[in-house]
């Protein structure tokens, strides 16, 4: 490819290449063509079919992707989509130390869990909602609130505004309005120490020399999390279609 490309250019033209090589066309969602200022289909799948008669969009599993169980898990998820979890071990590890109740174990362990599999921004929200149906209500809450709350300090807690806030976003950064209403309510909400805690135990998870393995975890999850029998995204859940869009991200329809 030219040296000239554009990162982007490159990755589009490869991602070209490996449709025409596997037979399948694979289109970039709206939101990533958004992301990179082009509200088109990022792949034009008229073009490739043109060079290749036997292209067909992908509306299957992905052969790039591992095969995930025909009933996926919580731990399937971990395994074969999430991005690296150790943050989340680590956290999930440090509210064990600090002996925190099993369910605030579960709340630290998937509380980023939509930015590790699904989407960031307003990862809290999102995550809350993908383990809705399968946590206790306060588990859900407490995911919700840590997006808002880790912009608040609290010192009774010992939760000072985060450093690396500073360098990520400026120092005159502001929440959004919304994120400040919503601080406003949960800061009088009788589990607003269980979304603090998430905080507390989010902060000091980022040690790269810490080893803490998902097995550690599987008896938190068998008694805290209701996995369903028919399996993650087959259970006509509300949030059903949404462990399916991490099952196959690159389905066409």
């Amino acid at each position: 490819m030219n040296d000239t490309q554009t990162l982007s250019q490159r990755a589009d033209a490869l991602e070209e290449q490996m449709s025409q090589q596997l037979d399948y066309i694979v289109v970039k969602s709206r939101l990533y063509s958004m992301a990179e200022g082009d509200m088109g289909p990022a792949v034009n799948a008229n073009a490739i079919m043109a060079k290749n008669p036997k292209a067909r969009v992908l509306m299957g599993d992905d052969p790039r992707l591992p095969t995930m169980p025909e009933k996926p898990t919580l731990i399937d998820f971990f395994k074969y989509r999430f991005g690296p979890a150790a943050h989340l071990l680590q956290s999930a590890k440090h509210a064990v130390n600090a002996g925190l109740p099993e369910n605030m174990v579960l709340a630290c362990l998937l509380h980023d869990i939509s930015t590790i599999g699904f989407i960031r921004g307003d990862h809290g929200y999102w995550g809350a909602q993908l383990v809705e149906p399968y946590v206790d209500e306060e588990v859900t809450w407490a995911i919700r609130a840590h997006q808002v709350l880790r912009f608040y300090p609290d010192p009774s807690v010992g939760y000072e505004y985060p450093q690396s806030y500073i360098k990520a976003f400026g120092a005159d950064y502001r929440p959004d309005d919304y994120v400040e209403q919503d601080y406003k309510r949960m800061r009088d909400h009788k589990w607003y120490m269980s979304g603090r805690m998430i905080t507390v135990h989010d902060i000091y998870s980022f040690d790269p020399d810490a080893k803490v393995e998902l097995e550690e975890f599987t008896d938190v999850i068998g008694r805290n999390f209701r996995q369903p029998e028919q399996g993650l995204g087959f259970d006509n859940s509300p949030v059903a279609h949404m462990w399916r869009a991490m099952i196959r991200p690159a389905k066409y329809l």
